[in-house]
């Protein structure tokens, strides 16, 4: 199984509890030359839409509600004809943004159809209550929004975060995959699922 993976990378600021960060974004396109799935809608919409190249939108989904990765989700669901998707754990964080502007729900094992293959939809709160992953079993691939990093987990020192949980999530559903998993993430390089497991005891004496 080929899936077509393409990376925009746009610049911008986070936003939360006050305080704001200069940030790089991935944005993940994922499909072949017909359809695709965009994964967050971070900064400026236009890479994003020349990204797509007139490509059929199935939706835009957003890993979680944090406002870098969410920025440009109207735009482009406007734009590319498309239905925004997020967990409803992180609709508290999306009214922060864009209150009052309507999104679907992405549900944990939720499966997204694109190109031949699916999706599927992993909740791993612990960076935000709705954070989830993207799974694509037949690619060996999942794109794990800001849940798993090289290097290890997501932050949590803000709002509506958990380091608890946020290890919880990726003990029993990112780790359990297959260890050849490469991992695409929401800010800076890749991994896999085997490089990142045999670290998991130093993340939890770490903390967050």
């Amino acid at each position: 199984m080929s899936l077509r993976i393409d990376r925009v990378v746009t610049s911008g600021t986070f936003a939360l509890d006050g305080g704001t960060w200069a940030v790089d974004n991935n944005i993940w396109v994922v499909g072949d030359d017909s359809e695709v799935v965009v994964i967050d809608a971070a900064h400026d919409a236009a890479p994003i839409a020349g990204a797509v190249a007139g490509r059929r939108v199935v939706a835009v989904v957003c890993t979680h509600g944090h406002n870098d990765h969410v920025t440009v989700a109207p735009e482009l669901s406007t734009a590319l004809d498309a239905p925004i998707l997020l967990h409803p754990g992180d609709d508290v964080l999306w009214e922060q943004t864009h209150a009052g502007v309507p999104h679907a729900p992405l549900e944990h094992d939720q499966r997204i159809g694109v190109a031949g293959t699916e999706l599927r939809v992993i909740h791993t709160p612990g960076h935000s209550p709705g954070s989830s992953c993207l799974y694509a079993p037949e690619a060996g691939v999942l794109f794990s929004g800001d849940t798993l990093f090289s290097g290890g987990p997501g932050a949590t020192g803000r709002s509506f975060s958990s380091f608890p949980e946020i290890i919880g999530s990726i003990r029993e559903r990112v780790l359990t995959l297959p260890g050849e998993t490469t991992v695409h993430t929401g800010h800076g390089d890749g991994t896999t699922v085997g490089t990142e497991a045999p670290h998991l005891a130093e993340w939890i004496a770490r903390g967050h």
